[in-house]
């Protein structure tokens, strides 16, 4: 994975932030579509499609699915530690 790709998705996550207005369910809204575009990102930079990135992080399809689509947000931790992982992987030349 290059630096380009690790710039990108700490673009993402740090580019998303709620903020205390009357706009907050629209921000609520945006900020699980730009999770979900990073976790994307992560994934595609994997190789893998849904079911093999679900079955290769050990976790549900659905609840992978429901992150990409946007119905829930991938806790950022979350999404910090699978784009690392997927870069780990990939340095190693496992991925």
């Amino acid at each position: 994975m290059n630096n380009d790709f690790e710039i990108e998705i700490d673009n993402f996550i740090n580019g998303v932030v709620i903020e205390q207005s009357d706009k907050e369910h629209f921000e609520a809204k945006r900020n699980k579509r730009l999770f979900a575009e990073a976790f994307i990102k992560v994934r595609q930079e994997s190789g893998m499609n849904r079911k093999d990135f679900a079955e290769w992080l050990h976790i549900p399809y659905r609840t992978m699915q429901d992150w990409e689509r946007g119905v829930s947000q991938v806790p950022e931790y979350v999404l910090r530690l699978v784009a690392y992982k997927v870069k780990m992987e990939k340095e190693r030349e496992r991925l």
